[in-house]
């Protein structure tokens, strides 16, 4: 029998993985695939011929979804790549302070840690904020991958 007294274990989570595994051959223009250990949103591939040593490869170029900056990967096609998991998610806004959004999901909880991205879409989401009626409402589209979360989207109604 084991004795764990003077051992230290790190603490795992039970969540989803942050990737999964897809064939390079799979991936298409406007997916999303890891590049450089970043989430990007493939912007153009391209595919070689098979030659006599091997497969063909792909030629991928991708834009990081968070900081806009371009990335490029070249892979055998058989090869297995990482996809990361992405997921978006709409809140209202009710709040600007300090530049982080107050942001109220459907089942009514606020969230206080997503900060006030900067670039247009910040300027945007200001512009609309400042200039809401009593009875518009505010939708800030959030996307979320590989641990990052940004707000991505804004769209201004009324009630």
């Amino acid at each position: 029998m084991a004795h764990f007294d003077d051992e230290d274990f790190d603490v795992v989570d039970t969540g989803a993985s942050a990737t999964k595994p897809q064939q390079c051959s799979s991936l298409r223009v406007n997916g999303f695939v890891v590049m450089k250990n970043r989430p990007c949103q493939i912007s153009s591939m391209s595919v070689s011929k098979t030659g006599k040593h091997g497969a063909a490869k792909v030629h991928l170029v991708g834009v990081d979804i968070f900081t806009g900056k371009k990335y490029e990967l070249q892979d055998s096609s058989t090869a297995m790549i990482a996809v990361p998991n992405i997921s978006r998610k709409e809140y209202q806004l009710i709040d600007i302070k300090d530049n982080f959004l107050s942001l109220m999901g459907d089942d009514l909880s606020v969230r206080e840690n997503i900060p006030l991205p900067e670039g247009e879409v910040g300027k945007e989401i200001m512009e609309k904020w400042e200039n809401k009626g009593d009875e518009d409402v505010v939708t800030v589209w959030v996307v979320a991958a590989m641990g990052e979360e940004q707000a991505c989207r804004v769209r201004c109604t009324q009630q």
